[in-house]
């Protein structure tokens, strides 16, 4: 038992590499769905695990963070006219 807690200490103590902020959406993703194969096919020791799971954690924030800025650059049709959606907070251009 104290072996898979040194485990689990260590993979909370490991830096998970940062997403880089251009990292595009498709390519954060199709890292995510990787990630979810590798856990899923059993085959990662406990460590490894846990350290993917850190990682998708933080690739799932950034697609979220690309989706809210995707739907913020919405454009709405509105009289004819194209023109970028204006959300609550934000003033017109």
């Amino acid at each position: 038992m104290s072996r898979s807690l040194s485990a689990e200490k260590d993979a909370k103590e490991s830096p998970v590499p940062a997403v880089s902020p251009d990292t595009p959406f498709e390519t954060a993703l199709a890292e995510i769905e990787q990630i979810v194969q590798d856990m899923e096919s059993g085959r990662l020791p406990l460590e490894e695990s846990i350290l993917a799971y850190r990682r998708g954690s933080e690739l799932l924030r950034h697609c979220q963070g690309q989706l809210g800025e995707a739907e913020r650059r919405i454009q709405m049709f509105e009289k004819g006219e194209l023109r970028d959606a204006v959300l609550d907070g934000e003033s017109g251009r």
